[in-house]
C-alpha cells in the first residue's frame, strides 16, 4: 500500500492526484494532505479522503483546521506550519511525496521527503530551478526515487525507461545514460497568446492570461505558460533531472498538445511520449511505478483529435522569456534562483493588475543584469540569493507601477 502525502492538496494537480489515488484503494491511500491557507478547502478533502494528518502552513489557521477536523468527527490529526510539514514529509506517515506546493515556499518539504529517501512524485518545478544540484544529490545521497509530474518531463522520463528499462527505484538521474541521447525536445502549447506579436501583448489582462487553451492549471503556472517562463523552468528542470546540457536540449510550440516531449538518440532514433493533455496521465504513471495504472484519462485517438500534429518555432521576440531561461541556466551558480525569484513577483503583481503583461520579462531580464550571479554552493547561498532577487524585483516593479499610474493619468487628461 502506497501512503501517499499531497503537499499542495487544494491546488489542480492535488485535485487530479486524488482523483487517481481514489480510483485505486487497494493500492494507493491519502495519508498526508497539507495546503497553504485554504483551510475551508483542506477540511472538505479530509473529509472525503480521511487522511491520518492534515497540515496548514499558515499557522494562524491551526485552531481552524483542529476544530473542523474535529467537528467532523474525524481522527485526522491537525498541523501547522512549515516544519510540521517538512516533519512530516519526511516521516513515516508516508512513502509517496506529490511536491505539489506552487513557488519557491515548496523546496524545504520537497529537500525533506529527497533526503528521507521517498518516492518523489516532482511538481514543483521550483525546487528544480532555485536548487537543482542540491536536490538531485539529496535524492542520489538518499536513495530516493523522482519522477517528474510535469507532462513534458514526465514524457522523457517514460521514452527513456522504455531504452534503459530503469524501475529498480533508483534515482530518476541514474536512467538518463547522456552518452546515448543527442537531443531533447520539450513541447509548448504556445499558450493562450500564441501568434500574437509584442506589440499586441501591451494590453494583455490577468483574466486573459489565465486561460490557458489546452490545461486546467493554477493563476501562477497559467500566466507562466502565457509568457513561455513555464517552458525555460522546464529547460533548466530538464537539464538537471536528465544530465543534459542546454545546447541539447529545445523547444517547439506544438498547438495540440498531444505530443508531450521527444527523445533523440545517437544513433538516429526518436521516441516520442503522446496522450491527452490530462495531468492524471503522469500522475498515473508516478503513482503506480513501475506498473500501468488505469487514470481516468481516455485514449488518443489522432484521427477525432484533428488527425494532424503541427509543430513551430517559438516567437521569442514577442515571449522573451524563453530566452532569459537559456541564459540564467547558461549562467549557472546562483542565476536560476534568481530568474525564478523575480518572476515569482512579477508574475504576482501582474496578477494584482500592478504592471502590465510585457513587465513581467523586462522585470527578470532587469533583475538578472542587477543581481551578481555566486556559485550555488548551499541552500543559504540560494536562500539569499532568492532574497535578494525578489527584493530588486520589488523595487523595480514599484517604479514600473507609478509610471503605469501616470501614463493612465495622461491618457485619461488627453480623452
Amino acid at each position: 500500500m502506497r501512503q501517499v502525502a499531497i503537499l499542495g492538496a487544494t491546488g489542480s494537480i492535488g485535485a487530479s492526484a486524488l482523483d487517481v489515488i481514489a480510483r485505486h484503494p487497494e493500492r494507493l491511500r491519502a495519508s498526508v494532505l497539507a495546503a497553504g491557507r485554504q483551510v475551508d478547502a483542506l477540511l472538505t478533502l479530509c473529509q472525503a479522503h480521511r487522511p491520518a494528518h492534515a497540515v496548514i502552513a499558515d499557522e494562524s489557521l491551526y485552531a481552524r483546521l483542529r476544530d473542523g477536523l474535529r467537528d467532523a468527527g474525524l481522527a485526522t490529526q491537525a498541523h501547522a506550519g512549515i516544519q510540521a510539514l517538512d516533519a512530516l514529509a519526511a516521516s513515516d506517515a508516508c512513502n509517496t511525496v506529490v511536491a505539489a506546493i506552487v513557488g519557491a515556499a515548496g523546496l524545504s518539504s520537497t529537500l525533506a521527503a529527497a533526503h528521507a529517501g521517498k518516492h518523489l512524485l516532482l511538481a514543483n518545478k521550483e525546487s528544480l530551478v532555485l536548487a537543482g544540484e542540491l536536490l538531485m544529490t539529496a535524492a542520489r545521497e538518499g536513495g530516493a526515487t523522482i519522477i517528474p509530474i510535469d507532462s513534458e518531463h514526465n514524457a522523457i522520463f517514460q521514452c527513456l525507461s522504455a531504452v534503459h528499462g530503469r524501475a529498480d527505484g533508483q534515482c530518476l538521474s541514474s536512467c538518463a545514460d547522456a552518452s546515448a541521447l543527442s537531443r531533447i525536445t520539450l513541447t509548448a502549447s504556445g499558450g493562450p497568446f500564441r501568434g500574437r506579436s509584442r506589440g499586441e501583448l501591451a494590453q494583455v489582462t490577468p483574466a486573459q492570461a489565465v486561460a490557458h487553451p489546452k490545461w486546467s492549471m493554477g493563476p501562477k503556472i497559467s500566466v507562466d505558460s502565457a509568457t513561455l517562463m513555464n517552458k525555460g523552468l522546464e529547460v533548466i528542470e530538464a537539464h538537471h533531472l536528465f544530465s543534459v546540457p542546454g545546447e541539447s536540449i529545445r523547444v517547439l510550440v506544438h498547438p495540440q498538445s498531444l505530443v508531450h516531449s521527444i527523445v533523440d538518440f545517437i544513433d538516429g532514433s526518436s521516441l516520442a511520449q503522446l496522450g491527452l493533455p490530462d495531468m492524471r496521465t503522469a500522475l498515473a504513471v508516478g503513482l503506480g511505478w513501475p506498473q500501468r495504472i488505469e487514470s481516468g484519462v481516455g485514449s488518443l485517438d489522432l484521427l477525432t483529435q484533428g488527425g494532424r500534429l503541427d509543430f513551430e518555432a517559438p516567437d521569442q521576440d514577442a515571449f522573451p522569456c524563453l530566452a532569459l531561461a537559456f541564459r540564467a541556466l547558461q549562467a549557472g551558480g546562483t542565476a536560476p534562483a534568481v530568474l525564478n525569484a523575480a518572476n515569482e513577483e512579477a508574475v504576482s503583481a501582474f496578477l494584482q493588475g500592478r504592471i502590465g503583461f510585457l513587465s513581467i520579462p523586462e522585470t527578470v531580464a532587469a533583475t538578472l543584469d542587477a543581481v551578481p550571479m555566486q556559485p550555488a554552493d548551499s541552500l543559504d547561498t540560494l536562500l539569499a540569493a532568492d532574497s535578494q532577487a525578489r527584493a530588486q524585483a520589488r523595487n523595480l516593479i514599484d517604479n514600473a507601477a507609478k509610471m503605469d499610474s501616470r501614463a493612465m493619468t495622461r491618457r485619461h487628461l488627453h480623452a
